[in-house]
């Protein structure tokens, strides 16, 4: 309920990690560079300020299209909630590091600094069509995490690529 959300515009800093959680979902995870910029009357120019950088996470959908369509420097706006880290520092004992993540509900391109082409994902539509015998009784559930987020993806683990779709065998259609 008093949740932070911001809304963050900088670079992305590092290429995108996509996994999957144990439970099949997608997730993402990647680095945000951020720096204010102020005009430096003694050198007649813009300078720029100290870079902040932010690990920015997404799930389900939102990790499918940011894998698609986010490389490594490219401008972006970040909405989501932040959560502030302070952990101790697993190699140095009685050392402290804090870090700043935002869950994300939307990434998308900064439009003020290039163009973009957006494509729709069209998908079926499966709830439309009636089961085919009697409507078996729901499974049990996987119980959530207590925050609500779903499992951490293994991010220490080596990830192999995906080959990369070519546009005949993309399921994605663009529609006018």
């Amino acid at each position: 309920m008093y949740e932070t959300m911001v809304t963050l515009v900088g670079n992305a800093a590092t290429a995108v990690e996509h996994r999957q959680t144990a439970a099949g979902a997608s997730a993402v995870r990647f680095r945000l560079a951020t720096s204010s910029r102020r005009w430096d009357r003694e050198r007649d120019c813009w300078v720029d300020g100290e870079a902040s950088f932010y690990t920015v996470r997404a799930w389900r959908a939102l990790a499918d299209h940011v894998a698609a369509s986010v490389s490594c420097g490219e401008p972006l706006i970040v909405h989501g909630r932040m959560k502030v880290w302070d952990r101790e520092h697993p190699e140095e004992k009685g050392r402290r590091r804090v870090s700043v993540e935002v869950d994300a509900l939307a990434v998308g391109h900064d439009m003020s600094r290039g163009t973009s082409a957006f494509r729709r994902v069209v998908r079926a539509r499966t709830d439309l069509v009636p089961p085919a015998g009697p409507a078996a009784p729901p499974g049990p559930r996987e119980p959530a995490p207590p925050d609500g987020t779903p499992d951490e993806p293994d991010w220490s683990a080596p990830h192999s690529a995906a080959p990369a779709e070519t546009a005949s065998d993309s399921p994605a259609r663009v529609v006018p």
